[in-house]
């Protein structure tokens, strides 16, 4: 693989999404299938980020989840920054 073809992943930090409430949904493959289904997440961000590839697609850590998938076993979840929806404001 070229270096032109590798993911870049850069860490980072907003102080302006810290401590806020969020909507965030996606999609996830649907076990047994090929297909894939919506996925809804509510909970609070960190404020911590990370930037996939150039140009960069942004991914926020979201933690203490109080509306997430029935089957999503983990205690945080990353949104794509275009999939998420600030409920304080």
């Amino acid at each position: 693989m070229s270096d032109d073809q590798q993911s870049t992943e850069t860490k980072g930090f907003n102080p302006d999404y810290a401590g806020k409430r969020a909507e965030c949904d996606g999609g996830s493959f649907i076990t047994g299938t090929r297909m894939a289904g919506r996925q809804e997440f509510t909970g609070t961000l960190t404020g911590d980020y990370i930037d996939h590839s150039d140009p960069p697609w942004r991914w926020y850590l979201m933690v203490d989840l109080v509306v997430k998938p029935e089957q999503y076993v983990e205690e945080a979840v990353w949104c794509l920054e275009g999939n998420l929806f600030l409920m304080d404001e």
